[in-house]
């Protein structure tokens, strides 16, 4: 990365608007560059934090944008600041030339002022990419068990992270150590029509699509309304795969926030089958980005494929709304038959996509202190 220069005006980060920053998004949605946990509606889904809209200017034009969320510690006012798969900046300098510390430092400083004693961040910035073909090999041929021991490629930015003073945690193996995930699995759309997409999945895909066609398993769009019986279904997928799940409100809250800034947001799609709920999904659209965000399914009628047909539902409306890129979300890095979390990839490599990893969450501690101090207070709970 270059070195930073001293005759080019300087970039400054301050807060903006709610409308400043959704207007910043829409100029650039098109680049897939933008999350939608940093859309400012996404704030509206969280509750529990403050949040707050920054912008980065270089002479009075906005240059990139992130949602803030703001947690507060314990009997102190002070706060964690986090911004989950963001910001928005230029973090190879291929766009503007500037070095990582002059769009970094001025962030530091600036949440700092709004009495943050740590940051955290986690951009969409791509490490490793993996295409369906070559894990497929290499889990048949048994010579990797990991991901990363298919590619070994480094990214440069994590160094020029490293040497700012950001740190990272120690890497589990599965790629869940962060918030949000570490290894997404994701399906190329531009360019390509339904049977382009048809083509590209395995033959159990095929088959089970085909399988829950016939079946007459029937997949409709929801609304606010249909939430709870999306999160019955959610309910009892928690239970079977024990994870604790959020509360109807908190989807309720999601569903309110992003709607209410673009209709075409957010979306819920409810499989049925035999007037039964079998699984539900929510897909939320940034742009030509589309996510399957939270997905659902009845320990019942597994045998129709629900699943199957609520994914190839979701995919190709996101095909006919013009998107390049279907994200199916995280995965583990494992490639191992025997590792319980395999079957999770396994269902994904179906649809013949590709593997990628982020460059993962950062942490930089802003009063070193305090924490310190917060982190013993998160490892004692």
């Amino acid at each position: 990365m270059p070195a930073p220069r001293s005759d080019a005006a300087p970039i400054t980060v301050r807060r903006i608007t709610a409308d400043e920053h959704l207007a910043y998004v829409r100029a650039h949605e098109g680049t897939g560059r933008i999350s939608f946990l940093q859309v400012p509606s996404w704030a509206g889904a969280k509750a529990e934090w403050q949040h707050a809209s920054l912008g980065w200017f270089i002479d009075d034009q906005i240059v990139g944008a992130g949602l803030v969320l703001l947690r507060q510690v314990p009997r102190v006012k002070r706060f964690l600041a986090y911004l989950p798969e963001g910001p928005d900046i230029d973090w190879t300098a291929e766009r503007t030339g500037r070095d990582l510390a002059e769009w970094l430092d001025p962030l530091a400083t600036t949440l700092k002022t709004m009495g943050a004693f740590a940051a955290k961040m986690g951009p969409m910035a791509v490490v490793r990419r993996w295409d369906a073909d070559t894990l497929k090999a290499a889990i048949s041929e048994g010579t990797a068990a990991r991901l990363r021991d298919v590619t070994p490629d480094v990214a440069a930015v994590a160094d020029r992270l490293r040497e700012l003073g950001w740190t990272q945690k120690t890497d589990t193996g599965a790629g869940f150590g962060d918030v949000q995930p570490r290894y997404v699995f994701q399906v190329p759309l531009a360019g390509r029509t339904e049977a382009d997409l048809l083509t590209g999945f395995n033959q159990l895909w095929r088959r089970n699509i085909k399988k829950a066609d016939k079946a007459g398993v029937e997949v409709v769009h929801g609304g606010y309304d249909d939430l709870p019986s999306f999160h019955e279904v959610y309910v009892e997928t928690a239970a079977r795969d024990r994870f604790t799940p959020r509360g109807l409100a908190y989807f309720q809250r999601m569903w309110r926030a992003m709607e209410a800034e673009d209709p075409q947001r957010i979306a819920l799609y409810v499989a049925r089958h035999e007037g039964r709920v079998l699984a539900a999904t929510t897909l939320v659209r940034v742009g030509t980005h589309s996510w399957y965000s939270y997905g659902a399914s009845s320990n019942e009628g597994r045998d129709v494929r629900p699943s199957n047909a609520v994914q190839w539902a979701m995919i190709r409306d996101s095909l006919a709304a013009g998107c390049d890129v279907y994200d199916m979300r995280g995965i583990s890095d494992t490639l191992d038959p025997d590792d319980h979390l395999f079957g999770l990839i396994q269902f994904k490599l179906g649809t013949g996509g590709y593997a990628q990893e982020y460059l993962g969450e950062w942490d930089l501690p802003l009063r070193p202190l305090l924490a310190k101090a917060f982190d013993a207070y998160l490892a004692r709970r």
